[in-house]
């Protein structure tokens, strides 16, 4: 009985832990969609706004959205603080210019940029965002959904950073012009910078002019240096979206 009223104050707790979203704070979301096949289930996400003292451009606010590896996939969301934005937001001042939404994949799922799309839409629509200034940043297996996000929709990124990921190079064509800048550790052994490698070639082969960045020391963690770089979010603070 005692195990059944845990169990019970435990799923509760998660439920009033989504609370509404609050300046200077990382408070954990969830927002129904759509997956692939049409299912509805619950996106579970980190969002962080802008501390109250910042000040709001008058078009809004740059929209940042992280994409997790694959060991922080699961129900539990305070894994997806491990690495990148969630875990630098209140500690990288850069980060303060951001809405910062960092969603949860399932475990055994990879990243669904279907699902994604309807969170972009769904804080585009509920949160002061500036359309023109959305960007993407993923490591790992998110860096594979940066890819795969670019491929599917290519007009909605400003700015976009895959870090130690993959992609179809015979995608780079649709989002050629997507400022871009790839990261990626010459000792990967888990996601080989040939992987990095292709993407960046088939962009240039397509007339882009994207960003690549080597760590020759780093391994598959090539985000914590990546993030780490100083010019990095001043870089996607200059981008914005042409408009069409």
């Amino acid at each position: 009985m005692k195990t059944l009223i845990f169990a019970c104050f435990a799923a509760v707790s998660v439920i009033n832990a989504e609370t509404g979203p609050e300046a200077g704070k990382q408070v954990a979301q969830a927002l129904e969609v759509k997956d692939e096949k049409g299912s509805k289930e619950k996106l579970r996400y980190w969002l962080a706004l802008p501390p109250a003292e910042e000040k709001k451009p008058e078009a809004g606010w740059p929209l940042m959205i992280f994409l997790h590896g694959a060991g922080e996939r699961g129900d539990n969301l305070e894994q997806v603080k491990q690495h990148g934005p969630p875990k630098l937001v209140g500690k990288e001042k850069a980060l303060n210019s951001f809405i910062v939404a960092s969603p949860q994949c399932p475990t055994g799922r990879w990243w669904d940029v279907k699902e994604i799309k309807q969170l972009v839409d769904h804080l585009s629509e509920s949160q002061p965002v500036d359309r023109s200034r959305i960007v993407m940043t993923g490591l790992s297996m998110g860096g594979f959904g940066t890819w795969g996000f670019l491929a599917e929709y290519p007009d909605v990124l400003a700015a976009a950073v895959p870090i130690c990921g993959g992609g179809k190079p015979e995608t780079a064509v649709r989002f050629k012009d997507v400022p871009l800048h790839c990261y990626h550790g010459a000792k990967d052994n888990v996601v080989p910078q040939s992987k990095s490698d292709e993407m960046i070639e088939a962009l240039k082969k397509a007339g882009g002019k994207p960003q690549y960045t080597i760590f020759p020391e780093a391994g598959h963690d090539s985000w914590t240096d990546a993030y780490a770089t100083g010019g990095l979010y001043k870089w996607l603070l200059e981008q914005r979206r042409a408009a069409k």
